[in-house]
């Protein structure tokens, strides 16, 4: 993807079966866990494009979390705080060739950042 496509939407749930069963009925979601991910059930739109992962609400989790692909954490990061954006979540790694960070925007706004590939 290029830089700046939206690559994935986490939305905050209380139960991982009931919430998957909900969007999988709404919206012909396929949703199942993917080995070495178990307890985030990840999502595909009918599209085969769109997708996400249904994750545990927690108290800095609240709000569905868009992902722009970047290609920099550390670059786009810094642009951002520039900017007057908030690091919450530093660079960590996903997998050994994908990362991911969130900032708050000056509204507000949580906004993840995503790096890499899936491929090993």
């Amino acid at each position: 993807m290029p830089h700046g496509d939206i690559t994935h939407i986490d939305i905050p749930v209380t139960d991982l079966g009931k919430a998957s069963e909900f969007y999988s009925k709404l919206f012909g979601w396929q949703i199942a866990e993917v080995p070495g991910y178990e307890g985030y059930p990840m999502w595909q739109a009918p599209n085969k494009i769109s997708g996400g992962g249904l994750a545990p609400r927690s108290d800095g989790f609240t709000q569905p979390r868009s992902y722009v692909e970047v290609d920099s954490i550390d670059d786009t990061l810094a642009a951002a705080v520039e900017a007057g954006a908030t690091v919450t979540m530093p660079k960590s790694p996903i997998s050994e060739t994908s990362w991911w960070a969130a900032f708050d925007d000056p509204d507000g706004n949580t906004i993840g950042l995503y790096e890499g590939t899936t491929e090993a």
